[in-house]
């Protein structure tokens, strides 16, 4: 048995990938690693998880000609598998990306990429998930060298439990990027617009569409920092409890109370 340790890696861009090659090729050095990705794109698939069909597991060859399993399922999927037992070794940490395109404040919500991540924190595993802004896709160098970094990191030293590294790339150069930051999540301004066609019946059908994502570039948080040409590093916690509102609701509802 291999002394590294071993590392679980997924997405939701599907198994064939470019920016998951890119991530297992970083990690490689270091770790043991093992591939299971979902065989189509799941972006926006947020955590789901199959319970009602079957799930097909095969094994494929990636780019460079090395195994991975992939799976029907989702993301979130992909990673209940593995640690159900379709990878015997249980994984030290778990990895998810690089993802095409970012994954920013309310982003993490839909976010496959994401949610794959909380899959293994769910079972008591590090995870980290990691994004490159699309305009820059295919320069991987600056997200590879964030993730081994912040691998080599939880291995050592661990997160606290029900945490996950949310880690976003932007949109210059790798050798522009000027650094990590640990931030906070940033609030994200959709412009959704839905689009109604025709199938040739004359029945109508609909797409959500319209213009990207943008955010508010406030200092501090993932979307002030990619636009600021900084790796973001925000900590996510599974304990989604608002515990600031926790008194006022308590006292809203029970003050009157006998």
């Amino acid at each position: 048995m291999s002394s590294l340790p071993h590392v679980l890696i997924t997405n939701d861009d599907g198994v064939q990938s470019p920016g998951l090659l890119a991530l297992k090729q970083a990690l490689e050095p270091m770790a043991q690693v093992t591939v299971f990705a979902p065989d189509h794109n799941w972006s926006a698939a947020g955590h789901s998880k199959t319970m009602h069909k079957p799930l097909r597991v095969h094994q494929v060859a990636l780019a460079d000609g090395t195994p991975a399993f992939t799976t029907n399922g989702a993301p979130s999927d992909c990673v209940g598998l593995a640690l159900l037992g379709i990878v015997p070794q249980r994984p030290h940490l778990v990895i998810s990306g690089i993802n095409r395109g970012s994954n920013l404040g309310h982003d993490v919500t839909y976010s496959g990429t994401v949610a794959a991540a909380m899959e293994a924190v769910v079972s008591g595993i590090p995870a980290i998930a990691v994004s490159l802004d699309e305009r820059r896709w295919g320069d991987f160098a600056a997200c590879q060298q964030a993730v081994v970094r912040l691998a080599r990191l939880v291995l050592d030293c661990g997160l606290p439990p029900n945490v996950l590294l949310n880690v976003n790339g932007p949109a210059v150069p790798s050798d522009q990027v000027r650094g990590l930051l640990v931030t906070r999540l940033g609030q994200r301004v959709y412009r959704d617009v839905l689009i109604e066609r025709h199938d040739p019946k004359g029945q109508p059908y609909y797409w959500i569409g319209g213009e990207p994502p943008t955010g508010v570039p406030e200092d501090g948080t993932d979307i002030g920092a990619v636009a600021n040409g900084y790796i973001s590093v925000t900590p996510l916690t599974m304990d989604l409890t608002d515990y600031a509102f926790l008194p006022r609701l308590r006292d809203r509802l029970l003050g009157d109370a006998p």
